[in-house]
């Protein structure tokens, strides 16, 4: 089968597109004929070798899968052959930059029907981390008012989404290019955080500030005095401590993703009833996928984008 691999961590150039064995699923395990494989800005982490996941070289990038059950391992119940289905794929495992995958069977969730199957993959890590940065972490609840800090990313748009749908008053930071989509994710304020100050432009408390966006750490401690007592800063930015305040009860929290089949699932259901959107900036072939990594490095790559291999 076509993959992409690299066989030592450095620059986008360590990439190659190769022949590599199809895959055999081990016991408790599918074998996936991937229809689309979502890029990560932590793919590109992981094949530099600065991000702290132990990985086996040569290694397959792309964590997030949608395809169709190829075959099953042994004692694999509840699912078939032809089965159309997404994941979350453990991150030390090799990936879904491929023409097919291995995977865990409980890993796995039916995948949405109203939306194109390749498009899928672009739900399954983005949606959970913003699921359990508002929900886990976050503690949101309907009537709550929510501050997302950078909505204008893949993770972003579910959040905003997601907060809407339980009912919450949200407020969104984004850039004059993301704007529109942000507006359209449901977005109750946005705020041009190009031009305006934060700390200006949100006059009443916060229950949650969310962060998604890079920050220095003096940045963030300013943002905390936005957040009523017994609130809650949650982040998915770890190279920054996220900041509390423990004398007014303002937790702080940072969201690493883990699997969680039951969420995902009902985020499908979402989808399929019209009430969550995924959005696709670019849909790109397998081949293509080291020239993505560059693009990623110089900072032009924009929304979530969807790596679509050969037929098998």
């Amino acid at each position: 089968m076509k993959a992409v691999r690299f066989h030592e961590t450095g620059a986008p150039e360590v990439l190659r597109y190769e022949d590599v064995d199809q895959p055999t699923p081990g016991p408790g395990e599918v074998r996936i004929r991937v229809a689309g494989s979502a890029f990560n800005p932590a793919d590109g982490g992981m094949r530099g070798g600065f991000l702290p996941i132990p990985i086996t070289l040569p290694h397959i990038p792309g964590y997030d899968v949608s395809g169709t059950v190829d075959a099953l391992g042994e004692g694999v119940d509840g699912w078939e052959v032809g089965e159309a289905v997404i994941g979350f794929l453990p991150m030390t495992a090799d990936g879904s930059a491929a023409q097919y995958v291995t995977a865990p069977a409980e890993a796995l969730v039916k995948a949405p029907t109203r939306i194109p199957l390749a498009d899928a993959a672009g739900l399954p890590s983005v949606g959970l981390t913003a699921s359990q940065s508002l929900f886990e972490a976050g503690r949101l609840t309907a009537g709550q008012r929510v501050l997302i800090n950078g909505a204008g990313g893949p993770v972003g748009g579910y959040a905003v989404q997601l907060a809407k749908h339980a009912g919450a008053y949200v407020i969104a930071t984004a850039s004059p290019r993301s704007r529109q989509l942000v507006e359209a994710a449901g977005a109750d304020e946005i705020i041009d955080h190009t031009a305006t100050s934060l700390r200006e432009a949100v006059t009443e408390p916060v229950d949650v500030l969310l962060n998604l966006a890079p920050i220095t750490a003096d940045g963030f401690a300013a943002l905390v005095p936005l957040v009523r007592d017994g609130g809650a800063v949650v982040s998915t930015t770890p190279r920054v401590p996220t900041p509390g305040d423990e004398a007014r009860g303002v937790r702080a929290e940072t969201i690493f993703v883990h699997p969680d089949a039951d969420v995902l699932s009902g985020l499908v259901d979402l989808i399929d009833a019209g009430e969550l959107h995924v959005e696709i900036a670019q849909r790109v072939p397998l081949s293509e996928l080291p020239a993505l990594h560059e693009q990623a490095e110089a900072g032009t790559v924009h929304g979530k984008v969807v790596i679509i291999p050969p037929a098998a």
